[in-house]
């Protein structure tokens, strides 16, 4: 069993990515880790080169910064990063995205145990979305997401690169048929919104012209009346007590809580996020 890991990053310095603490937490189960690096000034190339494992094999791209619509850019450059892949598994890690080094073992054993299963597609895990900090996640974003796909040429990114669809379909591989994903007994640490606000501010304008253009809509052309970001639902956040993967340690060391925050049961304003969006763990 060959696997690949692969991902996407441009401007990684300027904002902050966690990309080589993603990229060092799962070299040890995969046989080569693609890094489509796209073309910018801030270091980040050399950034990834500063890894210094013979696994990692970079390709170098060039933006289309016409494709402005829905973060479509995301998937394309999520896909040529995958046409590189040559194992039987791939492996699709954000940049701001890591594993822990105590799922690994649970992961390997899940692309083993369904590697002859064909009606497999892709491994699915559970996510922690860290907000603010290090020790704080927001239970309601996303639980689920795909990040292992059998790749066989049949399965490609979609969308803004959150999931992935069969290439002749089009159908999305978590509102398919349920013999299509297998748990993978992992986690994915999510910690794209732990940044310093100024930092997050930029990297959400930045977004914002991906998915929208010049155009941006009411609710996002507030960013760019900011000075800061606001991270608005910080008080009612659920607290993490569990540990972080080790890639990590240094980061989570030297960083400190955004702000004081009350047990969030004794908080109004989280029974009425549960009212509206229901209880979340």
């Amino acid at each position: 069993m060959k696997v690949s890991g692969f991902t996407f990053c441009r401007n990684a310095v300027r904002y902050d990515y966690p990309v080589v603490e993603s990229i060092r937490s799962i070299l040890p189960i995969v046989d080569e880790f693609v890094v489509n690096v796209g073309r910018c000034d801030d270091g980040t190339l050399e950034l990834i080169r500063s890894v210094g494992d013979p696994k990692v094999r970079i390709v170098e791209s060039v933006w289309d910064e016409t494709l402005r619509k829905d973060g479509l850019i995301y998937s394309q450059q999520t896909n040529l990063a995958l046409s590189h892949c040559t194992g039987d598994w791939a492996f699709y890690l954000q940049a701001d995205e890591v594993i822990h080094e105590n799922d690994l073992p649970r992961i390997v054993d899940a692309m083993r145990m369904y590697q002859r299963s064909p009606e497999v597609k892709g491994v699915i895990f559970r996510y922690l979305h860290f907000v603010g900090d290090y020790w704080s996640t927001n239970p309601w974003f996303y639980h689920k997401a795909v990040r292992i796909i059998r790749n066989n040429g049949e399965v490609e990114s979609c969308g803004d690169a959150v999931g992935f669809h069969l290439k002749a379909t089009k159908q999305y591989l978590q509102s398919g048929p349920r013999e299509w994903l297998a748990p993978s007994g992992g986690r994915v640490f999510h910690y794209g919104w732990v940044k310093d606000p100024k930092i997050m501010l930029a990297k959400k304008q930045e977004m914002t012209k991906v998915y929208h253009g010049d155009h941006p809509p009411p609710s996002e052309a507030k960013l760019y009346s900011q000075d800061t970001f606001e991270f608005e639902e910080y008080g009612i956040l659920k607290e993490f007590r569990g540990s972080h993967p080790a890639v990590m340690k240094a980061r989570v060391a030297t960083s400190v809580r955004f702000a004081p925050r009350r047990n969030r049961w004794l908080n109004w304003r989280f029974y009425r996020e549960v009212t509206r969006r229901g209880f979340r763990g």
